[in-house]
């Protein structure tokens, strides 16, 4: 059930013997402004003769969030992380282990995080001479994920 504070009350409180769960509903992210990127992306791509997911890995490494994991050496964290890079081999609690760079994936960007994530392919494209939308555009794309 979606609805305010007072009609979800109301409508638990006629319920019997049910479990519910109960979340904030978030607005989505525009998918205008989830097609821009992706569009972007591939222009940026086919410029630098690169594919759109070896680019996308670098924007999230480079204009995402990220944190340092140390694995077992020779482990690689495939089907634990979508989105990770070898850094080193190290020693944590006096064992050798592998540390590997996890970025977010930006299906789970927040409005902010998703913003210069956008700033950043429009720069690219605008450095490769790529056409861009106007600045209020971008602008008005990034208040609809607000």
């Amino acid at each position: 059930m979606i609805g305010n504070r007072k009609e979800c009350i109301d409508y638990l409180l006629e319920q019997e013997d049910k479990t519910f769960e109960v979340k904030e509903r978030k607005a989505k992210r525009s998918n205008n402004a989830n097609s821009y990127y992706w569009t972007l992306l591939g222009k940026i791509a086919d410029a630098l003769r690169t594919s759109k997911d070896e680019l996308h890995e670098k924007y999230l490494e480079e204009y995402g969030q990220s944190f340092l994991v140390p694995v077992e050496v020779g482990t690689v964290p495939k089907g634990y992380f979508r989105h990770y890079r070898y850094v080193t081999t190290n020693q944590i609690n006096g064992k050798d282990a592998d540390w590997y760079k996890v970025m977010k994936g930006s299906s789970d960007f927040d409005s902010r995080e998703m913003s210069i994530l956008i700033d950043g392919v429009v720069q690219d494209a605008k450095d490769l001479d790529i056409e861009v939308l106007p600045e209020e555009e971008i602008e008005r794309l990034k208040e609809l994920w607000k």
